[in-house]
């Protein structure tokens, strides 16, 4: 899978479970819209005072669309996901999107944050830029103009700016302790089974004695000599062996003791619900995985910063949604319809990190 197929594939997954998510550019389920009725023409959903219209939908679900398209063609809608479509999931996402930007906005101004002269200008040229790069039958499918282009470019870019107001106290800088990441093997004997639901199952007791007989014998031949690797070859009940991992991405028992390994140094039994593990070190310290640990580690903690004001704010709002018309929103299927670079406009323009 080359770069580009990778980038859309990781968006792809993240969309399915965004809307659990909290932090700039994700979705808190606070943002969630209820029925009520009252709306203007095309509105398709309103928080406190600010609205969102139907072109507006168009032009996220439209660009959402298309980029998929480009790069896994138009079959992909026919996944589904427990019954509910891939075209439904996208949906909801984009309306979940779209909500937290609007509400977004409205934490702009409870804080006296507002678009500069200059942001002002880079919001009328990327609009600009994007709106000019539509034909006739994009324009008139989604129904939009210029104005609405740059309403969604000035949103977006003030809902940036209040979650970087939020954020700017945060310390990025991360020691090479606290992010250090290790690469361990592991040599697993399972003492669970899967159901034919794929839930665990606990196995019995003479099992797991023998499970761990296995795991002794195993370490016997580790010191008579016998290599790592070969023994993870021939015992291990693991599909994938080696890891690579920080402080607080693995259960306590295993990280805790492959973290004291040095390098080439194996553990003894390790036991946990799992099963019986045998870990031999192979680096304690990574330095891409731990340069991207600190990338990581910073992120939560915006988000952890971003959503403890974020929901709270967002929870006093009131949320209403025209749901005849957002229920009759779908999907253009028309090959005139390819325009898919809104959001690659706004990233040109606004250096979105």
């Amino acid at each position: 899978m080359n770069n580009k197929k990778r980038q859309i594939f990781t968006v792809l997954m993240l969309l399915l479970v965004i809307l659990g998510c909290t932090g700039c550019g994700k979705i808190s389920n606070n943002t969630e819209v209820v029925l009520t009725t009252g709306f203007a023409k095309d509105e398709v959903f309103r928080i406190e005072t600010i609205s969102c219209t139907l072109p507006e939908i168009m032009v996220y679900l439209t660009n959402t669309q298309n980029q998929y398209e480009s790069v896994y063609g138009n079959t992909i809608w026919q996944t589904d996901l427990n019954g509910v479509t891939l075209e439904d999931n996208v949906k909801e996402t984009v309306l979940a999107k779209i909500a937290q930007i609007k509400a977004m906005n409205l934490l702009a101004k409870s804080h006296g944050i507002i678009l500069s002269e200059e942001e002002l200008k880079l919001v009328d040229t990327a609009a600009s830029e994007y709106y000019g790069s539509l034909n006739e039958t994009e324009i008139k499918d989604m129904n939009i103009t210029k104005d609405v282009i740059v309403n969604l470019y000035s949103e977006y870019a003030l809902a940036d700016k209040v979650y970087n107001d939020i954020i700017k106290d945060i310390n990025p800088e991360i020691s090479d302790d606290e992010a250090r990441t290790i690469t361990v093997e592991q040599i697993l004997f399972k003492t669970y089974s899967l159901d034919s639901d794929g839930n665990r199952v606990v196995c019995t007791d003479v099992y797991k004695t023998q499970q761990y007989q296995k795991a002794q014998e195993v370490l016997t031949q580790l010191s008579a000599g016998t290599s790592f690797e070969d023994l993870m070859t021939t015992y291990s009940e693991d599909n994938t062996g080696t890891y690579s991992f920080g402080k607080g991405e693995m259960e306590a028992t295993f990280e805790e003791a492959a973290f004291q390994l040095g390098n080439d140094e194996v553990s003894g039994i390790i036991e946990n619900d799992e099963g019986y593990h045998i870990i031999k070190c192979i680096s304690t310290f990574n330095r891409e995985e731990t340069d991207a640990n600190k990338i990581k580690i910073v992120e939560q903690r915006k988000n952890e910063v971003f959503g403890e004001e974020y929901d709270t704010f967002v929870s006093t709002l009131k949320k209403n949604i025209n749901q005849n018309l957002w229920d009759s929103v779908t999907f253009i299927h028309d090959e005139k319809v390819t325009t898919k670079t809104f959001f690659d406009v706004y990233d040109r323009y606004f250096q979105v990190s």
